[in-house]
């Protein structure tokens, strides 16, 4: 049996290189964590900051304005001349996608398909897609709670349950259905790849055991897919019902699972085949919800936060990644497939999430607020971190789509993709993706090169293998500028690329010459 200790709260495993020496795995220090984040916040509210982001920020818009002007019909005849290549034949991921998985049964008694259609006095030939109700539309705007009732069609819990949950009477053998139907669509698109989410809550230790076991029985894989494991922070709601004792012991029940595979994967198979298919995990809920906690030094540890208070998106964050921080370490000694944090951020609530997304995500989904805060916004792209966006669902969620910082986000060199997030609430068509891109196309009146770039951004950006990205994208990939453009496999013009790099370079510049005039 392999050993575990709980550490300053992060789970580290202790892997014996003989019985009487332990050797703990590195983990991020909360002092230096704390540390840099209050740094951080005082960057972003010095006024000198915010002026000269804001400049630099203004400048990186209208020079790219004047590269279009001058270079736009130049990008147009590289692509015309690079052949059996354009946009809808280039590879392109949906970056951010729920699958809308759930892991609890009913009380009541086994009911039958057709029982179960006469209990709600309804006929399935009468079904339609205006009665099943699952769209967002105006009711939904800035009511997240009324959109989370969308993910119960005709108003019925039971055909959520019925059809989109992992776990119930039938072992998820509907949901694995559906997505093996999503799955079989996205193969015939070819050019078109999908990272859906499900759902590991952290109520109870055999969560993954579970899913891992409807997976690996329905026979899931998808070329076209890899999956991410979302954590939604409901802490709250399972403390209020007396389902935790505390806090550390939902961060055990998501973690503890995922380190005794890795560790022994021989007593873990399902579990250890299911999570070579995982990318990495994500933190999700309505970001607008307001914690009324700080994370700060004095915060209680995780094993010591018993009340029925939800921790705040920092906290959360923090001892995510810390953990996964930790499980990479092992995994990577082991061989096996590490996972990046990519949590859901700045779609709504405070400016910290951006803050706190800046220091430990590999890359987020929606980014709005960014263009609230010019530094944090500056911070990003001189970071290159990826954001994922969702105009579609932000149009009926938050903000109206001629609002969506898309454009201005692309047009200042942000690393930038397009994504469904829903499409069962938001899209109409059989092909979400394509429909997010040709409504982008048209209310930004993008041209290939930017559909291509933003395609390039999304492959990037996702978490399939090496193999596959160098596959896709040339085998240079990983190279910076017009070096890493095989523009044969992404249909992205050199000159684009050149701009990009060249721009990114001097701001770079600009900044070290600052720190050494500054000495």
């Amino acid at each position: 049996m392999w050993p575990f200790i709980i550490f300053l709260d992060i789970l580290l495993c202790v892997l014996l290189k003989n019985k009487d020496e332990p050797k703990p795995l590195p983990y991020l220090n909360l002092d230096t964590f704390l540390d840099d984040m209050n740094f951080l916040l005082a960057l972003i509210a010095q006024g000198p900051v915010k002026t000269y982001t804001h400049r630099r920020l203004k400048f990186l818009s209208s020079k790219f304005q004047v590269h279009q002007m001058l270079n736009e019909m130049d990008e147009l005849k590289e692509l015309k001349n690079n052949p059996h290549r354009d946009f809808y034949n280039c590879r392109k991921v949906d970056t951010h996608i729920h699958a809308a998985a759930c892991m609890n049964h009913t009380k009541e008694k086994n009911l039958t398909l057709k029982e179960l259609f006469a209990k709600l006095k309804m006929h399935p030939y009468d079904l339609t897609v205006d009665s099943l109700d699952v769209h967002a539309g105006r009711q939904t705007f800035q009511r997240f709670d009324k959109f989370n009732d969308k993910y119960n069609p005709v108003g019925a819990s039971e055909l959520r349950d019925l059809y989109l949950k992992t776990d119930n009477y039938i072992d998820g053998e509907y949901f694995a259905t559906i997505i093996k139907e999503v799955g079989a669509d996205l193969l015939e698109a070819k050019y078109q790849h999908a990272e859906p989410r499900l759902s590991i809550y952290g109520r109870s230790p055999d969560e993954w055991d579970k899913l891992s076991t409807w997976f690996v029985r329905n026979r899931i894989y998808c070329h076209n897919m890899t999956w991410m494991i979302q954590v939604p922070r409901i802490y709250d709601v399972f403390r209020s019902k007396n389902f935790l004792p505390h806090f550390g012991k939902m961060l055990e029940n998501v973690f503890m699972p995922v380190f005794e595979a890795t560790i022994n994967p021989q007593a873990h198979p399902n579990l250890s085949v299911f999570l070579k298919h995982i990318t990495g995990f994500d933190s999700v809920d309505d970001e607008s919800k307001h914690s009324g906690h700080m994370f700060s030094s004095k915060s209680p540890k995780p094993q010591e936060w018993t009340m029925v208070k939800n921790p705040s998106y920092t906290y959360y964050a923090y001892y995510m990644y810390a953990n996964i921080v930790v499980l990479n370490s092992l995994r990577k000694e082991r061989g096996m497939n590490t996972f990046l944090f990519r949590p859901h951020c700045g779609e709504a609530g405070a400016i910290t999430h951006l803050m706190t997304a800046f220091m430990t995500a590999d890359n987020i989904s929606h980014g709005l607020n960014l263009k609230k805060s010019p530094v944090l916004q500056y911070l990003f792209f001189l970071a290159q971190i990826p954001i994922a966006m969702s105009p579609l669902s932000n149009n009926s969620l938050f903000l109206e789509y001629a609002k969506n910082p898309f454009l201005d986000f692309l047009q200042k060199g942000l690393m930038i993709s397009l994504s469904t997030d829903d499409p069962m609430q938001f899209h109409f068509t059989k092909e979400p993706l394509m429909e997010e891109y040709a409504i982008a196309a048209q209310v930004f009146k993008l041209s290939t090169c930017d559909m291509c770039e933003v395609a390039r951004n999304s492959v990037l950006q996702c978490g399939i293998s090496h193999e596959e990205k160098v596959k896709f994208l040339g085998d240079n990939y990983l190279e910076e500028g017009p070096m890493g453009n095989d523009i044969r496999k992404t249909n992205v013009a050199q000159i684009r690329m050149a701009y990009r790099y060249e721009t990114w370079c001097y701001e770079l510049n600009l900044i070290a010459e600052g720190l050494k005039s500054g000495e």
